[in-house]
């Protein structure tokens, strides 16, 4: 993420509701990076204490969805990562979900399994979100306990491969 002031986002670099601008739909990548059973998340602190998220964030204008992931991957981590197969896509859409102040909200995310380059080790190092705070290793065996979005990861990843869905719908 750029560090330079945006008039079109807040103070938190969410993007504003323009009064009669066509809606838009934010189209996101996300990296799923599991190892030793544990998956790799972002902290982050905002309005709810602390959460994790899936390392990853929003396409730009001219960048396929790999290369937006890999971009955010490295804003983010501080690694480089190479992008595998495809693992699911969900809609946010804000207004129907807990959170009043995001309820403008609509985004597309696509999700990929992804690997570290060999020998990186995440660190945060300024360049992520206005509310990223650290990166953790996640156990898988207590993911249901951790305060993490999207929380139908939980059970997706609990699933036989065979019969995790490819769309997990309008969830959070």
């Amino acid at each position: 993420m750029m560090n330079m002031p945006d008039s079109n986002r807040d103070d938190q670099g969410i993007p504003k509701i323009r009064l009669g601008a066509a809606p838009t739909i934010r189209v996101a990548a996300k990296a799923l990076i599991i190892r030793d059973a544990h998956i790799l998340m972002t902290v982050n602190s905002e309005e709810i204490k602390r959460y994790y998220l899936c390392p990853g964030g929003g396409q730009e204008h001219g960048e396929d969805v790999r290369t937006a992931l890999r971009r955010e991957c490295h804003e983010e981590l501080d690694c480089d990562v190479t992008v595998g197969e495809f693992a699911f896509m969900r809609d946010y859409i804000g207004a129907d979900h807990e959170f009043p102040a995001h309820s403008w909200a609509h985004a597309l995310e696509t999700y990929f399994f992804c690997e570290l380059a060999p020998g990186a080790e995440p660190r945060l190092v300024g360049e992520g979100d206005p509310w990223q705070t650290g990166v953790a290793w996640l156990s898988l065996a207590t993911l249901a306990n951790e305060p993490l979005y999207p929380k139908a990861l939980v059970h997706w990843l609990a699933a036989p491969e065979g019969s995790r869905p490819g769309y997990l719908g309008n969830v959070n």
